[in-house]
């Protein structure tokens, strides 16, 4: 893990009336990684909402522990995000259509709507109010990373996701960008933090159940560690990250 910038604050809300649990809102909450946080993040005493566009969902949602927000993100204006953000102390980005759904829909979810939700933590920030730490899991070198656009289905990917590392990189907010390499249905069995001098190859792999839990791990604390966060399977223990 890299030392160069310092740890980002997360922040808590208060309550006067009860003892307070940091609320966690996670976008995307019936995907694959989504569906394997949940339960971690209740583990951790968290209160967990995921949020989900399809209401048949709900009932999957709440066997889990946590709470349904049930939203259309693509339909949310900025405005909408700031008065649905300001409600946590921390938001977890892991929405993505990914190309599956064909190049229209991944602009609208991958950037689109990701960057609207960021433009609607900044709106908090510069009105003063409440706003949440923003992990948003990604994927490792998504800054850099190009293809060619005559894919259009992976290249509305890789350039949604590069638009929105990029923009987070140049805010001023609490954030922490994930890098997992290609992620695999295996479980966890540790994790090896990537340096930036570190190769990487084709070949590197991350379990989402290990993504579920650098999730969990990072929401609970006080602060963050260095943004990117690029990691893969491996010895270590994530509570060392």
């Amino acid at each position: 893990m890299q030392d160069s910038e310092p740890a980002r604050t997360v922040a808590h809300m208060t309550d006067t009336t009860t003892t307070t649990r940091k609320k966690v809102l996670y976008i995307g909450g019936h995907g694959k990684v989504g569906l394997l946080a949940a339960p971690k993040l209740v583990d951790a005493n968290l209160t967990v909402h995921s949020l989900i566009r399809n209401p048949d969902q709900v009932s999957d949602i709440e066997a889990l522990g946590a709470a349904a927000v049930v939203r259309d993100l693509t339909e949310l204006s900025v405005e909408d995000w700031a008065e649905l953000l300001a409600d946590y102390d921390v938001v977890v980005w892991g929405a993505g259509n990914g190309g599956r759904a064909g190049a229209e829909v991944t602009w609208a979810v991958d950037r689109d709507a990701a960057l609207a939700s960021i433009a609607g933590l900044e709106k908090l920030s510069a009105e003063g109010k409440n706003t949440p730490a923003y992990i948003m899991i990604s994927y490792m070198g998504a800054t850099e990373n190009t293809t060619d656009p005559a894919d259009e289905k992976w290249y509305a990917y890789v350039e949604s996701k590069k638009a929105v590392d990029n923009k987070l990189n140049s805010t001023d907010l609490t954030y922490l960008i994930l890098g997992p390499a290609a992620l695999t249905e295996e479980p966890s069995r540790g994790i090896t933090v990537l340096d930036k001098d570190a190769e990487r190859t084709a070949n590197l792999t991350t379990s989402r159940e290990l993504v579920a839990e650098v999730v969990t791990e990072v929401a609970g604390r006080e602060s963050f560690p260095t943004s990117p966060l690029e990691f893969i399977d491996g010895d270590g223990s994530v509570k060392d990250i």
